[in-house]
């Protein structure tokens, strides 16, 4: 496979005219988004809106600055995101818009609409074939991120708990799954009812298809039949008091190299374009309801059609910067015994397997960590 082109520039800007978002429009223009026909085309762009509490998220003004971009090209943009497998403020369809809302995402402020990709209730989703898939025969997508004809990435590139980093394909993989879909990356587990916070009003039940729940008359509440329950994770969506949950149970390394499938259900068929901002390099996801101190300087913006080649760029450009006092990287460096791995990610988060996702994308034929690092210019004429 011949090298893939990924494009950067820093976050320096000018004095006066020409702030990060322009960059980015910039950025974006140079690294060929404008060879892709959007003319009437449906566009969805991939990007985390923020827990509530959060605040290392990107700013709108990134989302709005490619939004004017595809529809300068004849695009019909959308943001898009997929609801969380987890309770919090973006389980369902309105709790996620309103977790938006309050973050700055609103149809004013990016220019075109917001829509939460899996539905209502993180139901609503297609089964999409694995070409190549070792892990995952079919993922289950938001519909409408799906039924998009053009696919743009926008990534906040920082640490993650489980990842080692959030990169392209977690935002992609992960990110368009279904509720369905992130507890089929997360855990081959079965359903767990909570007796406390059931309120036996049976609407998840409806969604199985396998027998696996079982009404129990004697207490009023929903229970789990070990016998039939496949761990479909439909009943996830179903439920709007947070009474069924699925333990976390894949191993690192097999979440990752499952994100890697679900990413290439998302791009597969049909045109797509990914960006990456390494700015506030908190430690965590930002589905995290905050977020701690960065882990390492901001380094700027990158662009490629490669989302394998695109991560592979930003982890580079990482590993040259030193940590952040304070932050989790160096504290963990100046702990008494503390095993340096000689990686930033790793160091951070110790157990996390990161290098499988791209390594595994790479074997299925969904890019190449063999890239040429195409250096922007700073100011104008990018």
């Amino acid at each position: 496979m011949a090298k893939s082109k990924v494009f950067f520039t820093d976050f320096h800007t000018q004095a006066y005219g020409e702030g990060t978002a322009i960059k980015l429009q910039k950025l974006i223009r140079a690294a060929g988004i404008g060879n892709i026909d959007m003319d009437g085309k449906f566009v969805a762009i991939k990007m985390h809106f923020g827990e509530k509490g959060n605040l290392s998220f990107l700013r709108p003004n990134y989302a709005r600055a490619v939004v004017d971009v595809v529809k300068e090209l004849g695009g019909k943009p959308f943001l898009t995101d997929c609801n969380t497998m987890y309770p919090g403020s973006r389980k369902n369809a309105l709790e996620h818009l309103y977790c938006a809302w309050e973050n700055g995402f609103t149809p004013m402020t990016v220019g075109c609409p917001i829509l939460i990709g899996d539905g209502l209730k993180g139901t609503d989703d297609v089964a999409v074939p694995v070409e190549g898939g070792e892990y995952v025969k079919e993922a289950y997508i938001g519909r409408a991120v799906m039924d998009a004809d053009v696919f743009i990435s926008l990534t906040h590139f920082k640490g993650h708990e489980e990842t080692g980093f959030g990169g392209s394909l977690k935002n992609i993989g992960m990110g368009c799954g279904s509720r369905a879909g992130k507890k089929d990356q997360h855990s081959h587990g079965q359903a767990r009812i909570s007796e406390m916070l059931c309120r036996g009003c049976r609407k998840c039940q409806k969604e199985c298809a396998n027998d696996g729940l079982v009404f129990d008359d004697s207490i009023g509440k929903m229970t789990v039949d070990t016998a039939h329950c496949v761990g479909c994770g439909r009943c996830l969506g179903a439920c709007n008091f947070d009474a069924i949950s699925f333990a976390e149970s894949n191993a690192n390394e097999m979440l990752c190299k499952r994100i890697a499938e679900y990413s290439k259900a998302v791009v597969d068929g049909r045109p797509s374009f990914h960006i990456s901002l390494v700015l506030d390099i908190s430690p965590n996801c930002d589905c995290h309801g905050e977020n701690d101190v960065p882990i390492l300087p901001d380094v700027g913006m990158f662009a490629s059609f490669d989302p394998v080649a695109l991560d592979w760029a930003c982890v580079d450009a990482c590993m040259k910067r030193q940590p952040l006092p304070g932050g989790q990287l160096y504290r963990n460096l100046h702990t008494p015994g503390f095993v340096d791995l000689h990686d930033h990610f790793r160091n951070s988060t110790p157990e996390s397997e990161w290098k499988a996702c791209l390594e595994h994308a790479e074997k299925i034929g969904l890019g190449t960590r063999d890239y040429e690092l195409v250096q922007c210019a700073v100011y104008t004429g990018i």
